[in-house]
């Protein structure tokens, strides 16, 4: 039984601090929703567990999408994007995404963003499942650098105290609601207590349960752990993206490689140099993310390969270096000259559709707790996230936030004191063997093909481990093992559930979708003997 807390503390021994909203996180979802709430005059708090930069956001090379060309709309974007989803969006969720997405973006531009631009406007480009060009980058190919910048000038602006290197444990929860959160400072060491009328979660996805990944070593589902062990709902875990096309080269970093690169005309090859997604869907290289990297793994398979590759050399070599700049650096490198030689490139684990279950306001089953970004589940993106689509998602939802608690109204309540003594010491645990331990298994057994086999082997790699919840973690590394321990278990109970095949999840067992498995899952805990936690 998964417990409240993964620390023994008590918050009468511990500084503390009052404030009126925390938000935890530092990417789109974090900033653009504390910047808000700060330019009404509210006291905010931000952390993060590293530095302010190292975010998904950051990393973002495409774009963000937005209905704002003249051949195009919200509903056309609405139904792309509830196409891509397979069956699982909630379609109210959507409608709220495209049609306040632009004015968003727009809020963006208006802060400094600085997007490419023609001499008729915004350049648009397409990706994978979108109709139309409606992708708004920035960079070439650094549209998330650029976001986070203008953000992160922003939130400087309007004074909002950003902690780095600050991990959040867990959440004080009471009687179903949120008082604030138990952080640790890295830097010294020490617990501290931050009180707040409402806590905001914007802490990313959990790429890290995965070798190969596009995510920052930050992502390791803190989030959604702690959200989960406080009593929130939690829906749509099964449904992890896998990019298709990330650098596969031995001892190259594991970087994506954008989709506006197929946007532009790129071709994926085989490796006997065919040109083979028009044999897996009409849309070939645009189609939907789920299907190319499945196609992808069936080309490896078919050709005993370890990659395929992404043949861009009908662009010049001036052109790669205005549209993908960073792209071709970084190949280049690796001594890939990409006007000439194809890029090769292999799925690797890129974003977690599901997360902490919310309304479209960005509110949970716990009072007080809200969630915007990657963490979250508003059920936008269903089983398969449309393209460019997460940073609006973001914006989108961190904005709904922000206008929902200024307009409360109730008195802020600084709640009891809690405390934790029941969990016992873990010295001499391998932490950093374990994290790897269940890297493997989720590489084997929860990649973009699942067998019915190595989903049950995974969840007896989980119940063997079941003994870190009673274990106290020393430090953040143990903290992170933690979380990603019980988000992997979570993952793989709901897959092993879902029989079916849809979106992201693929069971070879259960090759199609079945239309009585049209919903989603929804976990949370079970409370269990809380008395010494309240």
């Amino acid at each position: 039984m998964t417990g409240l807390y993964i620390v023994n503390f008590d918050t009468r021994q511990l500084p503390q601090q009052t404030i009126d909203y925390l938000v935890i996180g530092s990417g789109i979802a974090g900033l653009y929703t504390a910047y808000l709430l700060a330019r009404a005059g509210r006291k905010v708090v931000v952390t993060t567990k590293k530095m302010v930069e190292n975010t998904s956001t950051e990393r973002a090379q495409g774009g963000i999408a937005a209905a704002i060309g003249a051949n195009d709309s919200p509903l056309l974007h609405l139904q792309d994007t509830l196409r891509a989803g397979a069956g699982l969006c909630d379609p109210e969720s959507v409608r709220i995404l495209v049609t306040e997405g632009p004015e968003r973006v727009r809020d963006l531009v208006e802060m400094g963003t600085r997007f490419a631009r023609t001499k008729n406007g915004f350049a648009l480009v397409r990706e994978g499942a979108h109709r139309k060009r409606r992708i708004l980058y920035a960079g070439g190919d650094a549209t998330g650098a650029e976001i986070q910048r203008i953000l992160c000038h922003q939130v400087a602006t309007q004074k909002i105290p950003v902690l780095e290197n600050h991990f959040v444990v867990d959440l004080l929860v009471h009687q179903n609601k949120c008082y604030g959160a138990l952080v640790l400072d890295e830097t010294t060491g020490c617990l501290a207590v931050f009180r707040s009328r409402a806590v905001v979660l914007a802490t990313g996805g959990a790429g890290q349960l995965f070798g190969q990944t596009t995510n920052p070593p930050v992502a390791t589902g803190d989030g959604i752990a702690f959200a989960y062990r406080a009593g929130a709902e939690v829906c749509d875990l099964e449904f992890i993206q896998f990019h298709p096309t990330v650098l596969a080269l031995p001892g190259a970093p594991t970087f994506l490689i954008s989709e506006a690169v197929r946007g532009e005309g790129g071709i994926l090859r085989n490796r006997a140099g065919e040109a083979f997604m028009s044999r897996y869907h009409p849309d070939a290289e645009l189609a939907p993310r789920d299907v190319v990297t499945r196609a992808i793994l069936a080309e490896m398979k078919a050709t005993g390969a370890t990659n395929v590759f992404l043949d861009v050399t009908h662009m010049t070599g001036a052109e790669l270096q205005r549209r993908f700049p960073t792209i071709a650096q970084t190949c280049a490198d690796q001594g890939l000259d990409i006007a000439r030689d194809w890029i090769p490139v292999a799925p690797a684990a890129h974003y977690l559709m599901g997360g902490v279950r919310t309304n479209v306001y960005g509110e949970t089953a716990v009072e007080g707790l809200y969630a915007c970004g990657e963490v979250a589940c508003v059920g936008v993106h269903g089983a398969n996230r449309l393209a460019s689509n997460s940073l609006l998602d973001g914006l989108v939802f961190g904005g709904r936030i922000a206008e929902r608690l200024l307009a409360r109204t109730e008195k802020a309540d600084a709640g009891p004191e809690f405390r934790c003594s029941t969990l016992r010491d873990a010295a001499g645990t391998d932490y950093a063997g374990l994290r790897v331990a269940l890297q493997k298994r989720m590489d084997a057994h929860l990649g973009p093909i699942r067998e019915p086999a190595g989903l049950e082997e995974a969840l007896r790699f989980f119940e063997d481990h079941e003994y870190l919840q009673q274990c106290t973690a020393t430090d953040t590394g143990a903290m992170e093992v933690h979380n990603l321990f019980l988000v992997g278990s979570l993952v793989t109970e709901a897959a092993l559930a879902r029989r079916e095949s849809r979106g992201g999840h693929y069971r070879t067992d259960y090759p199609a979708p079945r239309e009585s498995w049209r919903r989603r899952l929804i976990y949370q805990r079970v409370p269990g003997d809380e008395r010494d936690s309240g």
